[in-house]
């Protein structure tokens, strides 16, 4: 059974006064979390059109209204694991 999850990127400003940043070269919704990106999960939906209508509903909304293009839906499986192997922390 596949589920939709709703996600929304509230993107920093940052501190060398250049542009926010929004999408990659490719047109794809980027964010990084360590430079103040705040990510959000508005919810799980059973279907992409509910999502969707979410996403319409979530615009006129304080905060989502300022960056209404930066809503992502994953198709995520339920169910079935994603982080299959270990994993290790680097150490700067």
């Amino acid at each position: 059974m596949d589920v939709y999850l709703l996600w929304h990127i509230h993107h920093a400003r940052p501190s060398d006064g250049s542009p926010v940043r929004h999408v990659d070269e490719d047109g794809d919704l980027e964010w990084d979390e360590q430079e103040g990106d705040q990510i959000k999960l508005l919810g799980v939906y059973s279907t992409e059109q509910l999502a969707e209508e979410r996403i319409r509903t979530a615009r006129s909304l304080p905060g989502f209204r300022d960056e209404p293009d930066c809503f992502q839906i994953a198709r995520s499986v339920v169910d079935k694991d994603e982080w299959t192997s270990g994993y290790f922390t680097y150490h700067y």
